[in-house]
């Protein structure tokens, strides 16, 4: 079993009160992903209560904890493991009441010596989490614990202020944990240590050498059982104010003092404060054919399952530079990019038919999926007599190392800072509010949805909407297979 790196988990155990714990979230990341921290070491000591609607015991808990344990097939549990975390698991159903969660929080505390510390997990909707959150006020567990709120925080900026006051009646901002998972990767931190460990490229982060940005994260995922969730809210509300604005934050944000998580959320906050409102007319929104015959969605849902935009950030750094955000379900391609053009030179002593230009201009792209992958494309000259250029890249991917089975999932490390109580990875209260007060202008005036085909890059308006640019997924090149290199 692998040794935790130092000063990675938190140094006190832990008590964990899991909301939601029979829902999917849990059984596909959060109960797998706390069996690995506990039993690969990051945490001391923790003991995990269940809380949910459905009529559970302790032991129906467990087995619905050790299905969801072993049915990864990414990672090789420790099945040796298993009984004495097993050991570690408690329920209690939400019917029980405050009281029945107070007897099982202080029978975990119980069984550790000395000081410990307790998380609250809100992985249930923001209706249902303000209902549990009055439940551990009332059970008086609020005090000195940590609070960690799944998205989507709000639908609006009047749904996010309430929320947030809602919340800030029982725990304060420093207790509360906004989680975005796409944070929590290993490649979106890497965009930190690229722009601020490396002189080469901090110099040209700018509207100076950049032309323009993509922030792509098309899925090949059905909506499932999500669509009574989704028609709530759709892709608008689902991934770009709380996944591809915060990438974008991390990607824009100016050089912190420190990596401390005060200076590093003050320096996303100016981006976002600097954000343009949303405009509708730099909007497309799209609706897969056959949406409107998946169970519980309204026939005459304008619900959108794809959303691309432009935006801008009217600051020194980016005015002018447009920034193209785009995701949506039923696509072509699962893909998670961010993809940096640069601009080209201002003149080109090559002739006319050397290729120059003909395949677009430099490109620096980070790709966000758990094994990073970063890729910087370049003209260089084709072998052979005569000036023909062509597009070479250097690149660079996590699993070429061998250090990719050192990569914590994005959960995982996400509750590892919670319980340290590093909030650098998490979105603050003025962060939400700023991103749904610059959203208005959309959600009053939502464009019309668009029709496209399941398996295709969305409707066709998306390519007048980046003109003259071009969109980098799908990718002209795959990325390179390091088996085939030399052969």
């Amino acid at each position: 079993m692998a040794k935790a790196p130092v000063g990675v988990g938190p140094k006190n155990p832990q008590v964990v009160v899991l909301f939601g714990a029979t829902g999917d979230l849990a059984h596909k990341k959060l109960l797998p992903g706390l069996f690995h921290v506990c039993t690969n070491g990051f945490i001391p000591k923790c003991r995990i209560i269940g809380v949910s609607l459905d009529a559970l015991d302790a032991e129906g808990f467990r087995a619905i904890a050790r299905e969801a344990a072993f049915d990864r097939h990414d990672r090789k549990p420790h099945k040796e493991a298993w009984p004495a975390f097993a050991e570690t698991l408690d329920y209690v159903p939400m019917s029980a009441g405050a009281g029945a969660l107070k007897a099982a929080v202080e029978r975990a505390e119980q069984a550790f010596d000395g000081v410990s510390e307790r998380v609250h997990y809100m992985s249930v909707p923001p209706n249902a989490a303000l209902s549990a959150v009055k439940m551990l006020s009332e059970a008086d567990l609020a005090k000195g614990s940590r609070v960690i709120m799944e998205k989507p925080f709000g639908t609006d900026l009047e749904t996010a202020i309430a929320l947030n006051d809602a919340l800030h009646k029982v725990f304060s901002e420093d207790q509360i944990f906004r989680i975005d998972h796409f944070l929590g990767k290993e490649p979106a931190q890497n965009i930190l240590a690229f722009r601020f460990a490396n002189g080469l490229f901090e110099p040209i982060w700018s509207r100076n050498f950049i032309d323009h940005v993509q922030i792509d994260v098309p899925e090949t995922l059905d909506l499932g059982k999500r669509t009574g969730f989704y028609e709530q809210t759709g892709a608008y509300r689902d991934m770009v104010v709380t996944h591809l604005f915060q990438i974008l934050g991390f990607m824009a944000m100016e050089p912190p003092t420190s990596l401390a998580p005060g200076p590093i959320s003050e320096e996303k906050n100016k981006v976002f404060r600097s954000l343009t409102p949303i405009e509708p007319g730099h909007v497309v929104r799209g609706q897969f054919i056959g949406y409107k015959k998946e169970e519980g969605v309204d026939p005459e849902s304008d619900t959108e399952t794809f959303i691309a935009l432009k935006c801008f950030i009217d600051n020194w750094r980016w005015a002018g530079v447009p920034f193209y955000l785009r995701t949506g379900k039923r696509m072509a391609e699962g893909q998670r990019i961010i993809s940096i053009a640069f601009r080209e030179p201002p003149k080109s002593m090559f002739p006319n038919d050397s290729g120059i230009s003909s395949q677009g201009p430099d490109h620096l792209t980070f790709d966000l999926a758990d094994q990073s992958k970063v890729s910087l494309s370049f003209y260089g000259k084709k072998p052979g007599p005569g000036m023909r250029l062509n597009k070479q890249s250097l690149q660079f991917a996590m699993h070429e190392t061998g250090m990719g089975g050192d990569v914590l999932e994005a959960y995982e490390r996400l509750i590892l800072d919670a319980m340290r109580g590093d909030h650098t990875l998490f979105c603050s209260a003025d962060g939400i509010e700023r991103l749904w007060e610059v959203s208005a202008p959309l959600i009053d005036s939502p464009p019309p949805v668009k029709i496209y085909a399941p398996g295709s890059w969305g409707p066709q308006s998306i390519y007048q909407l980046i003109a003259p640019h071009a969109w980098r997924l799908p990718f002209e090149r795959a990325w390179r297979d390091p088996n085939l290199v030399g052969s």
